[in-house]
């Protein structure tokens, strides 16, 4: 692939690799780790919400920060705080829960401003042409990859070597993408322009029709998607009559749907325009979200997710690439932390609504109603986002106070 020509790219590339083994090690491992030492549901589950709130307290704050300094400085200290902060718990026991529920805000604040950056880097070290959508779809590609291998072999691991092993593996992967990182020579100049606003990213999306029709249709399908994710063992104990041992192949086939994605990525932004790109594969993950709740048995269901993986994950890369290639470079920084805010937001309320309506009502009813939600991005897309591809470039920055 062209992108790994590039001496910088390929280096970033090899680092989140490495960080993201390690991270997604932590996937299975921390969740087994806090009912291991607790017993508590409602603390696993405080857990798992905690890693939510950083991008939607932080983000905005981060993205000024990012939009006036080094990049690469900024993600190798990230890398250093994700290390500090998984090491924190080895410091946990039964009688002292605490260390985890820290390292998981730090770890998370720490991921709340390297994520954006990385974003915000990328087009400086690729440019916004084909090789930034080719360095888009390869680093989908490697992340897809890694999320399908990484949670069984951090199960393994929790099994064999234990909770501490796991932990070592993540520092060690933390400190050795540092490392790599700061041999980046690539820098993204800090804007000379005054928007010391936090805000300033948000106004500016607002007033710009293509990122705020992304925003909008983006956010709606997320929420579905997240209202669905949190309701995977009860579909499948309870729709499928399955063991929970088969949650593991939904895992899988969801995971072999976005490799094939990542693959096919940049070639279907030469198929469609990104507006058309994007309904396409949000009316096709929906449709597949359909076949997934009402599939009649395990193996109809694994197709299904893997339907599910392959447009879904066409989707992610093609409204990064738009952000990026549309995005000021002096706000490009916070327009990133806000759309990761609002990637936030749609899973707190997401993971949140999806148990409250199985209270109201029948399981296979809640999903199909979180499907038919899924449905509705297409067509607020649609509207939103403008289908000419000059909105989709950089234009001249405009002050907005």
């Amino acid at each position: 692939m062209s992108a790994l020509r590039n001496r910088d790219f390929r280096r970033l590339w090899i680092s989140g690799g490495i960080s993201g083994i390690g991270s997604w090690l932590l996937v299975v491992a921390i969740p087994f780790h806090v009912f291991d030492l607790t017993g508590s549901t409602m603390a696993t589950g405080l857990a798992l919400a905690l890693e939510a709130l950083p991008a939607l307290l932080v983000g905005p704050w981060a993205g000024v920060l990012l939009d006036r300094c080094d990049l690469t400085r900024a993600m190798w200290i990230a890398d250093l705080v994700s290390a500090a902060a998984v090491a924190l718990i080895l410091f946990a026991d039964a009688d002292r829960i605490w260390p985890i529920y820290l390292a998981i805000l730090v770890e998370s604040t720490a991921t709340t401003v390297f994520r954006p950056a990385a974003r915000a880097l990328l087009p400086a070290v690729v440019g916004t042409g084909d090789e930034l959508a080719a360095g888009n779809a390869l680093n989908a590609f490697t992340g897809s990859a890694i999320r399908l291998a990484a949670p069984p072999l951090g199960a393994l691991l929790l099994a064999g070597p234990g909770i501490e092993f796991v932990l070592a593996v993540d520092i060690v992967s933390y400190l050795l993408s540092a490392a790599i990182i700061t041999t980046v020579h690539t820098r993204r100049h800090a804007t000379t322009e005054r928007f010391d606003n936090p805000l300033a990213g948000f106004r500016y999306v607002a007033g710009h029709r293509a990122l705020r029709g992304l925003l909008l249709g983006q956010t709606v399908f997320l929420t579905a998607n997240a209202g669905l994710t949190a309701l995977p063992v009860p579909f499948t104990v309870d729709r499928l009559h399955a063991p929970g041992y088969v949650l593991g192949y939904l895992i899988s086939g969801l995971g072999a749907g976005y490799l094939l994605g990542a693959a096919l990525s940049t070639k279907a932004l030469t198929w469609l325009g990104i507006r058309d790109l994007l309904v396409v594969t949000q009316l096709a993950s929906a449709a597949a979200y359909f076949a997934l709740v009402n599939a009649p048995g395990v193996p109809w269901a694994i197709a299904a997710a893997a339907l599910i993986g392959l447009p879904g994950s066409i989707l992610l890369i093609t409204a990064g690439t738009a952000i990026q290639r549309t995005a000021p470079p002096g706000l490009l920084g916070r327009i990133g932390a806000l759309f990761f805010a609002a990637d936030s937001l749609a899973l707190l309320v997401g993971s949140l609504a999806a148990p409250a309506l199985t209270l109201l009502l029948a399981l296979p009813l809640t999903l199909n109603v979180l499907a038919a939600f899924a449905v509705l991005a297409a067509p607020l897309t649609l509207v939103a986002v403008p289908g000419h591809p000059a909105h989709f470039t950089r234009t001249a920055l405009q002050r907005r106070t």
